[in-house]
């Protein structure tokens, strides 16, 4: 039984709020950051599960509702992890298509064998802003980079992330479906379960 009826995501991406919420369904509304401040948190974390109780901290602190924060990135296997934490800022903060450029240049000579990445995800719950125990939860979806970009669904590196078992990127796949199969899905499957709701 999930012990509160309301939590503020730590995030002013609205396709990760939309996520979010399409998997919790109707157990909880997911509430965005952003209804309570504009600022963000300094992600000075050296790991996605650092960041994302950094994040959830503030959010809680910032709102008074638990809050639950998702810290996500792309690690590919040639590049070292990299992007990694810094998947979002990969290109200097200039958005989607520059991330995805810059990676694509990054593997311009890498054979398609040395290709392999995983989409990460952590998520941490805390019940207020102090909370001596987050919940923690992690996901991983394995892929490779392919060598130009595919599908018009999803956001950030999902054009470039080849899913073998469904034979198509990321971003080719229904959002029904990304939402059973993705790094952020199986985090959440997780969660559910840590809370009792699966």
């Amino acid at each position: 039984m999930m012990p509160f009826t309301e939590l503020v995501l730590a995030s002013h991406n609205a396709g990760k709020l939309k996520e979010l919420q399409a998997m919790l369904g109707e157990h909880v509304r997911v509430r965005s950051v952003g209804e309570f401040s504009s600022i963000e948190p300094e992600e000075t974390g050296l790991s996605f599960v650092e960041n994302a109780i950094l994040k959830a901290r503030n959010a809680a602190r910032v709102s008074g509702l638990p809050a639950l924060a998702d810290d996500s990135g792309l690690a590919v296997d040639f590049l070292g992890g990299a992007p990694g934490i810094y998947s979002a800022r990969y290109a200097d903060g200039q958005g989607d298509a520059a991330n995805n450029a810059k990676l694509l240049d990054a593997l311009k000579d890498v054979p398609d064998a040395e290709r392999g990445a995983q989409f990460v995800c952590a998520l941490a719950l805390v019940r207020h802003a102090d909370d001596p125990l987050p919940i923690l939860c992690e996901g991983l979806w394995h892929g490779s980079i392919l060598r130009e970009a595919r599908g018009e669904q999803g956001f950030g590196y999902d054009p470039l992330f080849w899913v073998a078992e469904r034979n198509c990127s990321s971003a080719e796949l229904p959002a029904a479906e990304k939402n059973q199969i993705s790094h952020r899905a199986r985090a959440m499957a997780l969660f559910k379960q840590r809370l009792g709701l699966a």
